[in-house]
């Protein structure tokens, strides 16, 4: 390697260096106590702080919870409309920190996301992880039910799950639910091999946007073991208020390292 290329590798390093911290909020949060680490991939709309889910897991295991542009710290940057887009600039970030066992949770888009940059860290040669965590999403492939991110303003609002927030802050909200409905209703899924990690896929009992015919189809994308797990009586945005459970689900098949 010449010096140039060695120059150009450096800057590329001390790039990702810089990004990963806007990326993936709460990396090196447990540098002394963390054994493995759980990459967090939030659901249309949601920033980083939707989930506790690191208050419900041992000190062992690092959360790392993706943030996106456009919400949250980064409310002023232009949110994604391009999965592809998304974990383009993701896989890179995630692949600079594989060195202890990893496993990634991703909620309804989060697991479309999740799921791509998997497959994107098995294009760069990178480790997979340990397990996916897909949860509250169809399989890839399978049609949308129904396409909303053309819905004028009126109508997608009706059709938002904004949890309790005021009406004047879900009107702030919505051009990045339509940006986060774009990307989920624009992409494409491509065939290849099933990953050789093993995958959980999990979803609300109640969930009236899945059913068990859709989740079952995950078995598709992957060559190793596969489970399936209901939560009884809860919705599509069960995550919110069962962080405990859910937690308490991921460890007994991701356990904690110690």
């Amino acid at each position: 390697m010449d010096r140039s290329d060695a120059a150009l590798r450096a800057g590329r390093t001390m790039t990702a260096a810089a990004l990963a911290p806007a990326w993936l909020r709460g990396l090196g949060s447990r540098t002394h106590t963390a054994r493995s680490r759980l990459f967090v991939f939030p659901h249309a709309g949601a920033g980083a702080s939707a989930y506790r889910l690191a208050t419900y897991l041992p000190d062992t295991v690092e959360v790392c919870t993706v943030q996106l542009p456009g919400r949250e710290n980064r409310f002023a940057e232009p949110a994604l409309t391009s999965l592809d887009d998304a974990v383009a600039a993701l896989a890179p970030l995630v692949a600079d920190h594989t060195g202890l066992p990893y496993a990634f949770f991703g909620h309804s888009m989060g697991s479309l996301i999740a799921f791509e940059t998997a497959r994107r860290l098995r294009a760069l040669g990178v480790r997979l992880p340990d397990r996916l965590f897909l949860s509250g999403m169809r399989a890839p492939g399978l049609p949308d039910r129904d396409v909303r991110h053309t819905l004028p303003d009126d109508e997608l609002l009706a059709t938002a799950e904004f949890g309790g927030v005021d009406a004047e802050l879900q009107e702030l909200l919505l051009p990045l639910l339509r940006a986060d409905l774009t990307l989920c209703e624009t992409y494409t899924h491509r065939d290849e091999a099933p990953l050789a990690c093993p995958l959980t896929v999990l979803a609300g009992s109640d969930d009236d946007s899945v059913d068990g015919t859709e989740l079952a189809r995950w078995r598709e994308h992957t060559s190793a073991d596969f489970d399936m797990h209901l939560f009884p009586g809860a919705p599509h945005l069960y995550v919110r208020g069962a962080e405990q459970q859910l937690a308490q689900t991921i460890t007994r098949t991701f356990p904690a390292r110690g």
